[in-house]
């Protein structure tokens, strides 16, 4: 499990603008209301770039905090920072969706797994809320923004430690979210 706690170069929850809000946040004593207001906190205060129009790429936690903004990999950069912080685990998950209806291009979309002691692994989708979108925190309901149900696509049971490189690769390979709109990363695996 300690892979599911540490802090890297992007899941960065030793730094001290993490720890002040991951602090700011906790229940004390309640793990799944802190975790629950971690959530609620990246969902609704970190817009997702795509809906705000934003054109700068964040991937780190601490870069994703200051700018407010990052799409799906970078918010949940941030999630698992603030919950590592406050000693919850937390990992990666990944879907692969279809950018058509055709479903000839495909890309991966990202979420957050927490570990609860009384629901054990626990997926959760700080995307952010918006029109035909809803996410919540609700255990053991799982509410992920998109479902899998188009041929090609699907929703990996693996739950990474930390983000897939390739997620890493196309965020901080692209100067902009435009060119990242344009490349983000498939996994077919």
């Amino acid at each position: 499990m300690k892979e599911f706690l540490r802090s890297t170069n992007t899941i960065e929850s030793e730094s001290d603008e993490i720890i002040a809000l991951a602090s700011s946040l906790a229940m004390r004593g309640d793990s799944v209301g802190t975790a629950k207001s971690c959530f609620e906190w990246v969902r609704d205060n970190i817009s997702h770039s795509f809906d705000a129009n934003a054109e700068k790429v964040t991937c780190s936690a601490t870069a994703v905090l200051r700018e407010r903004t990052g799409i799906c990999y970078a918010k949940t950069h941030l999630l698992a920072a603030l919950l590592r912080a406050n000693a919850i685990p937390a990992g990666f998950g990944y879907q692969r969706l279809a950018l058509d209806e055709n479903a000839t291009q495909f890309c991966l979309h990202g979420f957050n797994y927490v570990y609860l002691e009384t629901f054990g692994w626990y997926a959760v989708d700080p995307r952010g809320n918006r029109d035909q979108i809803v996410t919540v925190f609700d255990p053991p309901k799982v509410s992920l923004a998109f479902a899998a149900t188009l041929p090609g696509e699907k929703t990996y049971d693996e739950i990474f430690p930390d983000p897939l490189p390739a997620v890493i690769e196309r965020l901080t390979m692209n100067s902009s979210v435009a060119k990242l709109r344009e490349a983000l990363p498939d996994w077919d695996e």
